[in-house]
């Protein structure tokens, strides 16, 4: 445990980078190999547009680095925080509690938020408003949603009293996690199941993105899955019955092209059917 958390505390960018990438083109191979879905598009230029959204959510966090590296630094120095409050625990333990606090608030809280927000859900429908989900739609984030994520990542990091290693850790996974959940393959049913009662699975991601409510609000779990269950907003949906999309927005003109896709959040609101915006 100690070596994982050493090579964290020094993770080279070029790792992180690579976890990106590599994860992407792993689940980008595996999609062919047990597709969930044979998707009649075209793979590259749907992935163009979903690769620029993962470059302007790199582009804003950059230049923030720096906030969430001091609000790490401040909570561990001052010894605020909630894994810094509990008593003395195993290391394994410890890491375990700490990147299950910065789930809880950095994803599954703000990813609920979005959800309740009029203007919020603005700027996240650009991410279900893909029609072809696979692995790199995890990263498809309008500029705008990438800064009030941020801003809770950092709430969470204080709140947690994470220190940087725990941080990195918690992004690593995360990036790669969603890479897995989102990506267009498909599991034998008995082994999604399981892994939905410790981690965000395929299929359980998958119900998040079909089309109509309730199902676009449900699953909101990014690494581990006990906080739908816990919170009640667990939900699911056969794969037969998937269609992926938001009711809204359902033409491709729309959600197949960069510059509209930006422009959404500032246009006029359209309240889905049944929607408590409507």
């Amino acid at each position: 445990m100690e070596n994982i958390i050493d090579y964290f505390k020094t993770i080279p960018t070029l790792h992180r980078t690579l976890l990106l990438v590599g994860g992407i083109a792993f689940f980008w191979i595996v999609e062919s190999a047990i597709p969930l879905f044979n998707f009649k598009y075209q793979k590259v230029k749907h992935a163009g547009i979903n690769i620029f959204f993962t470059i302007t959510t790199i582009v804003v966090n950059f230049p923030l680095a720096f906030i969430l590296v001091k609000s790490s630094d401040w909570a561990v120095a001052n010894d605020f925080g909630i894994i810094n409050w509990l008593p003395d625990m195993p290391l394994w333990l410890y890491t375990i509690v700490g990147l299950m606090v910065l789930d809880l608030i950095g994803a599954y809280f703000i990813h609920w938020l979005e959800h309740k927000v009029k203007w919020m859900w603005m700027f996240h429908l650009i991410h279900h408003s893909d029609l072809n989900v696979d692995t790199t739609s995890a990263n498809r984030h309008h500029p705008g949603e990438s800064v009030f994520r941020f801003v809770f990542t950092t709430i969470a990091v204080i709140i947690t009293g994470a220190p940087m290693w725990m941080v990195f850790m918690y992004q690593s996974l995360s990036v790669v996690l969603s890479q897995f959940n989102h990506a267009n393959i498909s599991l034998p049913r008995w082994l999604d199941n399981a892994i939905s009662f410790v981690i965000v699975s395929p299929d359980m991601h998958h119900t998040h993105h079909h089309y109509t409510q309730p199902y676009t609000d449900s699953n909101y779990g990014n690494i581990f899955a006990i906080w739908d269950r816990i919170f009640g907003t667990y939900n699911f949906i056969e794969r037969k019955d998937l269609v992926y999309g938001i009711d809204t927005y359902m033409d491709p003109k729309e959600n197949e092209h960069i510059s509209p896709l930006l422009r959404i959040p500032f246009e006029s609101y359209r309240p889905p059917v049944g929607s408590k915006f409507d």
